[in-house]
């Protein structure tokens, strides 16, 4: 079937007008009418072809939400006119040892939401800045009530990439620290304050103090000036990094308690330069993170919907998402783009 939307015809090019074509649903397919679909830095990461895996025509997006027009044959858990979202993959291999533990994203197989190949290994993914979307049931996800459309879209990644480290390690009397309060950061202070952690933002911009303390933050360090650092020596129990640009990880190392963890959940393009005697010395963890399974960004969903858990977002036409992807290398936006899709491709 045909699908209207905007994309990239090559490596850093804008974004235009694209049609292309979805395949016909399946017998455990469910064809979604996309409502609105969120602005990831990711996208602009993957435009310019920062990862190397950059596959073209391009159509961004992986934080859907939408509703369902039609189901297959086979398909029992949705009818038509469900609430849904659709995160950063579409399918994985299902045998695997990520696949079968709920590790879905870690599949070497993982087809992402575009920018990808399906298993077929011929044709290509294309991502939610369009109309309609068709997806495998066992990778759509229930939008529970309490969350809108458009606020509740940057969770399917945002949301979903704090989540499960926070989970881990963030809790009741846990000493959190969020460093970055961007896109990803914001959502992780609500995250992380619901769990009943103290909430430190470290910040390079002096002028978030209000909205770190406005979203629940406990506390909040402007890093910009690096005597403020000094005070909070072995202070907290985990410090999430959300930067996508490479920083100082020994300074801050210093910050965690004896045994504490720093979680990398920002994809800087260029590489750490970090000493083990850092780590050795406090018995520090440095870990990964990426996204969530299935089954956990379910949970996430429904753990944002009791509390009261969404981003903060600016909606634009899809016409004007040049304009918003420039206004995000400028880190000029509080703090994530959705595109109405509805009102702009309905």
């Amino acid at each position: 079937m045909r699908a209207q939307g905007y994309g990239a015809a090559t490596k850093g090019a804008r974004l235009g007008p694209m049609e292309f074509d979805r395949r016909e649903v399946g017998p455990d397919d469910v064809l979604i009418d996309i409502v609105a679909c969120g602005v990831c830095h990711s996208d602009i990461h993957q435009r310019d072809g920062d990862w190397g895996n950059d596959i073209f025509p391009m159509v961004p997006g992986h934080e859907i939400v939408g509703t369902v027009s039609e189901v297959g044959a086979g398909v029992a858990d949705f009818s038509i006119g469900d609430r849904v979202g659709v995160g950063c993959y579409v399918d994985s291999c299902r045998e695997c040892d990520g696949c079968t533990s709920g590790s879905e994203q870690y599949c070497s197989r993982n087809v992402p939401t575009y920018n990808g190949m399906h298993l077929d290994g011929t044709t290509p993914t294309f991502g939610g800045y369009s109309n309609r979307i068709v997806v495998d049931r066992a990778y759509v996800l229930r939008l529970p009530d309490g969350l809108d459309f458009l606020p509740a879209a940057p969770l399917l990644c945002a949301g979903i990439t704090l989540y499960p480290p926070l989970r881990k390690f963030a809790g009741p009397d846990k000493r959190v620290a969020i460093l970055g309060l961007g896109g990803l950061g914001h959502v992780g202070v609500r995250i992380a304050r619901a769990m009943g952690s103290h909430v430190t933002v470290l910040s390079h911009s002096p002028g978030k103090e209000a909205d770190a303390l406005r979203l629940g933050a406990d506390a909040f360090v402007c890093t910009s000036d690096r005597a403020n650092l000094k005070p909070l020596h072995r202070s907290f129990d985990v410090i999430v990094s959300t930067l996508s640009s490479t920083f100082d990880i020994e300074s801050y190392l210093r910050l965690l308690k004896v045994n504490g963890t720093m979680v990398l959940v920002g994809l800087p393009v260029e590489s750490f330069t970090l000493s083990a005697g850092s780590l050795i010395s406090a018995g520090l963890s440095l870990v990964g993170s990426m996204i969530g399974g299935v089954a956990e960004t379910q949970e996430m969903l429904h753990f944002c919907a009791e509390h009261g858990i969404l981003a903060d977002v600016e909606v634009i036409d899809i016409a004007d998402v040049n304009e918003a992807w420039e206004r995000v290398l400028a880190s000029d936006v509080r703090y994530r783009f959705v595109i109405d899709i509805a009102k702009s491709l309905g």
